[in-house]
């Protein structure tokens, strides 16, 4: 039987752009691993992350609102499959390989916290050495999944996973240590910020804490008025200017404007509105609060958490505990823990 794996790899030669990254070029993995025969190395990468158990958990995860109950609100979950679409989309127009950008898209963010970036913000301020979800997915992939040997991914994927965007950072980073070495992790950079700025608004409009006819007008105008318009026309235009600016990841500069305006509105009237970081600010005490309860409760941390994977700090593996936990667990974990019961003798 011939080696399915060298035959696509072959294939990937042939069909790929000179600026693509090949599976047979990757630079390795962590730790040397005979090669499967039957997929390409991104291809496992993506297998493996879509079958670990913090992939999973991202179901239960916030994005924008804590733990919604409606329907039809994103959760991290949802929020990285709709990157990992948007930026195979790119990535098949461009002739990109197209394993590697799905990889890097579905491991994102695998290291956020419960209740999205107030968990984050609020283990910065209080562990040693701060946190920060894309060096925490990191730490999962190299390390905290499957018993603490990790999924063992190849290079190019745990640096796109490193290097994804984060916070007001630019769209497109200009300085090289926060660009990411392919050009499959740079769209994945653009594709983060094409989803969030689009379906946050969506879910923000149906939650009611903005109103469609809010959305700056020039945004409107420019970028669409709806999200799948929207969506078309940062894709689109991400697309033909990096082909006329010869495989230069590129926007138009009038879109990319925009984008930056609705990224803005987006901070100032959902992300810090006052409906939002009422909720954010609760959360950040239960985080608080059960972070600090099993750094000085020796017995709950050994129930709870178990032994340590390895020599971390103490306060370093209860991140780690509290940062994979999903809003419901902690939510229980905190009512068990902290919230009287009710006498129940009759």
């Amino acid at each position: 039987m011939p080696c399915i794996r060298q035959i696509l790899e072959e294939k990937e030669k042939k069909i790929l752009s000179p600026y693509a990254t090949l599976s047979s070029k990757t630079k390795g993995r962590l730790f040397p691993e005979p090669e499967c025969p039957l997929r390409l190395a991104f291809q496992r990468d993506r297998d493996r992350i879509l079958h670990s158990k913090a992939f999973r958990r991202l179901k239960h995860k916030t994005q924008v609102f804590l733990s919604p109950t409606g329907d039809h609100y994103r959760t991290r979950l949802t929020h990285t499959l709709e990157v990992a679409q948007i930026a195979r989309t790119i990535s098949r127009a461009l002739a990109l390989n197209e394993d590697l950008t799905e990889a890097i898209a579905l491991g994102h963010d695998l290291g956020h916290t419960p209740f999205g970036h107030a968990g984050e913000e609020v283990l910065n301020e209080i562990v040693p050495g701060g946190f920060s979800h894309n060096e925490q997915s990191l730490r999962i992939v190299d390390y905290l999944e499957r018993g603490g040997r990790g999924l063992n991914l190849t290079h190019e994927v745990r640096d796109g996973i490193l290097k994804h965007s984060k916070g007001r950072g630019e769209i497109i980073p200009t300085k090289p240590e926060h660009t990411a070495i392919t050009l499959e992790g740079q769209v994945v950079r653009v594709a983060d910020i094409i989803a969030y700025i689009s379906h946050d608004v969506e879910d923000a409009i149906r939650g009611g804490i903005i109103r469609e006819e809010e959305i700056p007008k020039r945004c409107q105008k420019i970028l669409g008025n709806s999200h799948s318009r929207r969506i078309n026309t940062m894709v689109s235009s991400t697309i033909k200017k990096t082909l006329e600016n010869n495989m230069r990841l590129s926007i138009d500069e009038e879109v990319l404007g925009a984008m930056i305006e609705l990224r803005e509105f987006l901070f100032e009237r959902v992300y810090y509105s006052p409906q939002v970081l009422k909720d954010f600010a609760k959360a950040k005490r239960v985080i608080k609060d059960l972070y600090f309860r099993f750094l000085d409760d020796k017995a709950l941390f050994v129930n709870e958490i178990g032994k340590p994977l390895g020599n971390d700090p103490k306060e370093r593996i209860v991140c780690d505990f509290i940062a994979g936990m999903t809003d419901r667990y902690i939510l229980n974990l905190y009512k068990h823990l902290f919230l009287p019961k009710p006498w129940m003798v009759l």
